[in-house]
């Protein structure tokens, strides 16, 4: 497989990655990237992540064959229907990490030509910025793909077939399952984390060590990007907050009534179902 022409709109850790591995893997013969940011687009440029650079979206898409939107995904609808006309036959996909209503918001502005498959690659990172953008990024990690429909096309086969070949596990989920799952392994774990960094006082920092480190990494990633996030999934977070909720109410009580056995069982099981992740 290789395009002659991939556009990625939004060229931070995730575009730059997928301009780094599209090239390295022999899948794109030009990567343009498409950023508002003009420094953002010179250093992407510096590191090899793409081959042109452009701030204008029209300009950026019209020759491309497969355009990947990785802007917030407060942006993706509006990226995609700014897009289509300037590219009506091109492949689309995106790396939002919220799937819900996404084809379905743009089904009336895509032109029949285009082909639209929503995906979500778990590969993110903490930092931020084409600066940390790997080639490796998406080599043996899960892409998610939510396909309005049961069957897949040709065209959104293609898709797929270009998620596998930048080194993913391709799954293919509903998209409000998609959005169920990520607001309890990706979504509540970033509030969490943010959380468990805000009640602690800077002047207590020097006294923590792996434990506050591993459980609070998360919360260094970009504010705006996650507010984005968590607002555009509320409703699944809210559901599995309610469940956390429970969980820290059974904590509270076993803590009150000095259960030593019952605090033992409520850290098995939490340990049982970490331990089935593996490293």
């Amino acid at each position: 497989m290789q395009f002659e022409q991939i556009a990625i709109v939004g060229i931070g850790l995730i575009g730059g990655s997928v301009g780094l591995a599209a090239q390295a893997r022999g899948l794109a013969r030009h990567v343009v990237g498409i950023d508002p940011n003009e420094a953002t687009l010179h250093a992407a440029l510096e590191r090899g992540a793409i081959s042109r650079a452009t701030t204008q979206l029209a300009e950026g898409v019209q020759q491309a064959q497969l355009v990947v939107v990785c802007t917030p995904v407060d942006r993706i609808v509006d990226v995609l229907r700014a897009a289509f006309p300037h590219a009506q036959a091109a492949l689309y996909t995106d790396v939002g990490s919220v799937k819900y209503g996404l084809a379905e918001a743009v089904e009336g502005q895509r032109p029949p030509e285009a082909t639209y498959l929503p995906a979500h690659p778990l590969a993110g990172a903490e930092k931020s910025g084409v600066a940390y953008a790997r080639a490796d990024l998406f080599a043996q990690r899960v892409t998610v793909v939510t396909p309005r429909r049961p069957n897949q096309t040709a065209a959104e086969q293609t898709i797929i077939r270009f998620w596998e070949a930048l080194g993913s596990h391709v799954v293919v989920m509903d998209a409000a399952e998609h959005d169920r799952v990520m607001a309890v392994t990706s979504h509540l774990p970033h509030a969490v984390a943010s959380a468990l960094a805000a009640i602690t006082p800077p002047a207590w920092l020097p006294f923590t060590a792996g434990g506050f480190r591993d459980s609070t990494r998360i919360a260094a990633s970009d504010p705006r990007l996650w507010a984005a996030i968590l607002a555009a999934n509320r409703h699944y977070v809210r559901c599995a907050l309610e469940a956390l909720i429970d969980r820290f109410t059974q904590f509270r009580q076993l803590l009150a009534t000095g259960d030593t056995a019952g605090l033992e069982q409520w850290l098995v099981e939490g340990k049982q179902v970490r331990d089935a992740l593996g490293t």
